[in-house]
């Protein structure tokens, strides 16, 4: 599918980024283009990556327009990665998130456009259904963006994964109960109660090569993935430890947190498709030429919607994802 491709990845030095990179390099793709504004772990990445000289780094900023148009010169396909994504920040420092996650995305949707991009894949998160935050809010907004850049009649089409928590990324929850399990043998939760939905970083990656060769351009693609109570979490975690005696403290919920999360809405699930029951497909609102009749004959979802609290896994389920994502 890559084979001969060359690809641009926007925020490529992040977790998201550098796997992709790792799975993209087995394609035989001409050449990917690794652009962030992160010099120090391009840096990292480039003596990681030595002896693959298809690799081409290139410091830029999603903010800046011309630098994604320049970047996007001769390229097929556009992995759009680079985001704020943590929460607090973004609720904390709403206009760099709204900078960030919206005018960003406008501005590699026009760089695509300008340079006949073949497809542009943009990541989301649970967080952009029925969002309740500043982070998830602007996710939403960059969907949009992206789902009615396919109305223009360009070339280039637009896709949309929406995902879970992914297990081992920078920040990501497994690594902070770790590190709090380490050095204060403590771990702190915001609510007992909270679920999330959760999945390998090859799997995310993976499903994002799926969007990549099936989507059309409108659809936002949703991956069937398990979840969890964040309290079992924690405890596989303290099991695991080999430390005794490691406490828990309910700190309560932060500014704009969920106690739950969707994959998509109750609203949602009126134009969503259930395909070979390993994932969904949710259509557009605005009206994209043949799309609806593409997917016509796939199975309509649940009309309540998919929701992390509805069928949380067994501690011993995320004992095995954890080992399955090599973090035990």
């Amino acid at each position: 599918m890559f084979e001969n491709h060359t690809i641009l990845v926007t925020g490529g030095t992040g977790s998201w980024g550098q796997e992709v990179i790792k799975q993209l390099i087995l394609q035989n793709p001409k050449e990917i283009r690794v652009f962030s504004r992160n010099e120090t772990l391009q840096v990292e990445m480039a003596q990681q990556f030595k002896d693959h000289h298809q690799i081409k780094f290139i410091i830029g900023d999603i903010r800046n327009q011309e630098e994604l148009i320049n970047a996007c010169e001769g390229v097929d396909i556009v992995y759009h990665l680079a985001a704020l994504k943590h929460v607090p920040v973004c609720e904390n420092h709403p206009s760099e998130a709204f900078k960030t996650n919206v005018h960003g995305t406008q501005n590699v949707i026009n760089a695509a456009i300008k340079n006949n991009v073949r497809k542009v894949v943009y990541l989301s998160t649970d967080k952009a259904a029925d969002p309740s935050n500043i982070y998830g809010m602007t996710k939403a907004i960059g969907e949009k963006l992206m789902i009615y850049a396919n109305t223009k009649n360009v070339m280039t089409r637009f896709i949309c994964v929406r995902s879970g928590n992914v297990l081992g990324t920078s920040g990501s929850v497994v690594q902070v109960f770790k590190n709090q399990i380490n050095n204060s043998r403590q771990i702190e939760i915001t609510d007992r109660r909270m679920t999330r939905f959760f999945l390998t970083m090859e799997q995310s990656v993976q499903f994002l090569f799926k969007a990549t060769k099936e989507g059309k351009g409108g659809e936002i693609f949703v991956m069937k993935m398990p979840a969890c109570k964040i309290d079992d979490l924690a405890h596989v975690l303290i099991d695991e430890s080999g430390y005794e005696n490691i406490q828990i403290k309910e700190v309560g919920i932060r500014p704009g947190e969920k106690l739950n999360e969707s994959l998509f809405s109750e609203s949602e699930s009126t134009r969503t498709k259930l395909i070979n029951h390993d994932y969904f497909v949710i259509l557009p609102t605005v009206p994209v030429e043949g799309l609806n009749d593409y997917y016509r004959s796939y199975e309509n979802a649940d009309s309540r919607g998919y929701h992390s609290e509805t069928e949380p896994m067994t501690k011993e389920e995320i004992r095995e994802m954890l080992k399955m994502g090599d973090l035990l």
